[in-house]
């Protein structure tokens, strides 16, 4: 049974396809992931999986707002951290990419992982993105934090 968060969930990402009552069916009835087209209600920024889990956990200090919606794909080895539509993003990093109007993104219901992909936090339906400038600061002190472990990992 899904709970009222979920449905919430589902209504949001749906909205982002062009038919929505196909994708809701697909992931009810298919294989668990529908391909929906980033930039019509979110881009993704798409980072390693290391970046983005020490990025995520700086984002959860904050104690005033909860991360937004971010997607881990096991097999990829990758995050994806839903944010506002923003063709002319640019997001620097190694590894970093800007996932906008053009690109298709493999999405699961927010009630259950499809194989290799999943939500770590789901959407809850109220439209929350991150917010691009906590993103940004929050990927660049994880950075900083890798850049200073890696010398002491090689050992």
């Amino acid at each position: 049974m899904m709970n009222a968060m979920w449905m919430q969930g589902v209504e949001w990402l749906a909205a982002a396809a062009s038919d929505p009552e196909a994708c809701k069916r697909e992931w009810e009835l298919g294989d668990g992931t529908v391909l929906l087209e980033a930039g019509r209600r979110w881009d993704v920024v798409s980072v390693p999986r290391q970046l983005g889990l020490l990025t995520l956990d700086i984002l959860w200090y904050d104690p005033v707002r909860t991360p937004g919606p971010t997607l881990v794909d096991s097999a990829a080895h990758r995050l994806g951290f839903f944010v506002p539509p923003d063709p002319a993003g640019h997001w620097v990093g190694t590894g970093i990419r800007h996932v906008s109007k053009g690109s298709w993104v493999a999405v699961p219901p927010p009630y259950r992982s499809a194989g290799a992909v999943e939500w770590i936090v789901p959407p809850d339906g109220s439209g929350m993105l991150h917010p691009p400038l906590a993103l940004e600061v929050a990927l660049r002190r994880a950075q900083e934090t890798l850049a200073v472990l890696a010398p002491v990992s090689e050992d």
